[in-house]
């Protein structure tokens, strides 16, 4: 049975394939008849076999060494392009964790878009999205890795642009796809470069490799930037994070996967290629240079938005630049274990998110206020998620963040500074959501704001008993510590930054009247952190207007200088002959003689030149 189940394992991430293609007839309108509805459940049925059959795996290789299944696709003199699989207990477990949320956000998305027209389509798109990952997380080949994070990239433009009617959703899309697009392509120098280096493009054959090389500098060093370039888009890191923000115009059951599990796609990428980039100290460098900047930059941000998915979407890059930072300082324990509790989290977040918005049909926070009473099964939700997210006990959220205060805490003690900064900042961002959102006196919008029904409430109470059970996961996982060796001082101060930022969130002054602060200092900040430093205006002023001048440059040169020169030798042709018309005598002597003289001047102009 076991041997059945590991050479099965090819087929959980099919499955999501699988259902996608079965919803077509729904999703281009071969049938009309029965309703989108028989689409969504061919693709739930699939996924909860992926999910059935990756929970039978994943007992089966718990414990168990890792094995490796192999596709030989093209083999040549010197090229050997192989799809390798990765099966064991960490990898399992990843696509465990997508399957499983999934799930579940297809189960919200039955509720939420019960009245789409295009249910079906978008169906699809999930299933696409969820074999993407699935495949994603087993892949222990680079190459079928950037094949599977290419259809991430057009899944994700798909989704965002979901709801094509509208242009903002439009630009949207587009954004998102030409911002990865430039991480992929010097992503996809990387893996050109490194297969001339390496000779192979396996994992286990890069790790062999990255042992024993011997790069110069320069060659390591962009080496090192060309893969983490891939990554940084993904995961919406700086100066490629701008696209997630916009990404919220997609529809909430999309989001609820992106901001849990599809940019945590990216940084498990880069957890895989860290053996490799620690031929590049300047790579490593550039990682904590890159994740402490959005840690910090993110979660300032994200304090001063209004949009309700936007205030939360800020919070994915931060903790995705603490993955970054402890990939830098080559701690991925830490990494994978907060890709996994922030995953969790932030998936019952968006799932509480979209809960809100069905109800209230609004995502501005200033229009909201009362909701604790009239959605208690949504507030809760919310509470859950946000205590799983910071670093508050016992959940997972602190688990995570204290193993990377331990890991700091004696080689790098100024990151310590950044996760409890960053931590702090979080839960003043939460405890300033909730407020807005749950407490206060009903506003218009929420006066008659009911719960949500059983589809989006059944996934919402399982995401949250998850959440809750996180560390028991984890104790099970062997990865809490021991007590003997607990860092008493790190935690301590982890949960004081946690009940600082709740407290300062729960007493400064919320007045909804007041999108913008009427105190001149406070509107100057307020703008510079709500606009994002103003990073999008300085990317129009160099690199949109940079490409605008080059473009009306080529355009010229095209039209005036090629055109032109083209031009000029057909009128001078046309010319010539025009003239020579009028010269026919009829007589061969004077061809002749027409020729020798041309050709005497030719070699007397050859024999001149090489003189």
């Amino acid at each position: 049975m076991v041997q059945f189940l590991l050479q099965t394992s090819w087929w959980i991430p099919c499955y999501g394939l699988v259902g996608a293609m079965l919803t077509l007839p729904w999703s281009i309108g071969i049938i009309r008849r029965t309703g989108p509805r028989p689409a969504a459940y061919f693709n739930l049925l699939m996924t909860v076999v992926a999910f059935v059959h990756g929970t039978a795996l994943f007992r089966s290789t718990w414990n168990q060494p890792p094995q490796a299944l192999v596709f030989h696709w093209l083999h040549t003199v010197d090229l050997d392009l192989t799809f390798v699989l990765d099966i064991s207990a960490v990898s399992v477990g990843a696509m465990e964790l997508v399957t499983g949320l999934s799930l579940l956000a297809q189960l919200f998305a039955l509720g939420y878009m019960e009245k789409d027209w295009a249910l079906a389509r978008f169906f699809a798109l999930m299933g696409f999205f969820e074999g993407a990952m699935s495949g994603l997380a087993i892949s222990n080949s680079l190459l079928l890795t950037y094949c599977l994070l290419e259809m991430l990239t057009l899944s994700t433009y798909l989704l965002v642009g979901f709801w094509y009617a509208q242009p903002l959703v439009v630009t949207a899309a587009r954004d998102a796809f030409l911002t990865k697009r430039v991480g992929d392509i010097l992503l996809l120098m990387g893996v050109v470069a490194l297969s001339t280096l390496s000779g192979s493009l396996s994992f286990p054959d890069l790790y062999e490799w990255a042992e024993t090389a011997t790069l110069s500098p320069l060659t390591a060093t962009l080496l090192g930037l060309a893969l983490i370039a891939g990554p940084t888009g993904k995961c919406a890191q700086f100066p490629l994070h701008l696209w997630l923000d916009e990404a919220m115009e997609g529809p909430n059951p999309a989001s609820i996967l992106r901001n849990s599990v599809v940019v945590a796609s990216g940084a498990y990428v880069l957890i895989k290629l860290q053996p490799i980039l620690n031929l590049s100290p300047v790579a490593l460098t550039a990682l904590i240079v890159i994740g402490s900047m959005t840690a910090i930059g993110a979660s300032l941000v994200a304090i001063a938005q209004i949009d309700i998915k936007r205030a939360l979407s800020h919070s994915t890059s931060a903790y995705l630049g603490l993955v970054f930072v402890a990939v830098g300082t080559q701690w991925t324990g830490f990494a994978l274990m907060l890709l996994f509790a922030h995953a969790v989290a932030k998936a019952l977040m968006f799932m509480s998110v979209g809960s809100i918005i069905t109800t209230t049909q609004n995502q501005d926070l200033t229009e909201m206020g009362g909701l604790w009473s009239r959605m208690p099964v949504t507030t809760t939700a919310f509470v859950v998620a946000s205590a799983g997210l910071v670093g508050i006990l016992p959940l997972g959220g602190f688990w995570a963040l204290r193993l990377g205060m331990d890991d700091f805490w004696t080689a790098d003690p100024w990151l310590v500074g950044v996760v409890l900064l960053v931590n702090g900042l979080t839960a003043l961002n939460l405890t300033r959501v909730f407020r807005l959102v749950f407490l206060g006196a009903p506003q218009p919008k929420t006066r008659r704001a009911p719960e949500v029904g059983w589809a989006m409430t059944v996934p919402m109470v399982s995401l949250t008993i998850v959440t809750l059970l996180t560390p028991w996961m984890m104790q099970s996982l062997s990865v809490l510590p021991d007590w003997a060796y607990f860092n008493h001082t790190a935690a301590f101060l982890l949960v004081l930054s946690g009940l600082v930022g709740c407290g300062v969130g729960t007493t400064v002054y919320l007045h909804k009247a007041w999108s913008r602060s009427v105190h001149l200092p406070w509107r100057l900040l307020q703008d510079l952190l709500s606009y994002d430093f103003y990073i999008e205006r300085l990317y129009e002023l160099s690199v949109v207007n940079g490409v605008v001048l080059m473009a009306r440059f080529s355009n010229w040169c095209d039209r005036y200088i090629v055109d032109g020169l083209v031009n000029f030798m057909g009128i001078a042709s046309i010319f010539s002959g025009e003239s020579l018309k009028y010269s026919i005598t009829g007589q061969s002597q004077a061809y002749m003689l027409t020729m020798l003289v041309a050709v005497s001047l030719l070699g007397g102009f050859l024999i001149w030149f090489a003189w």
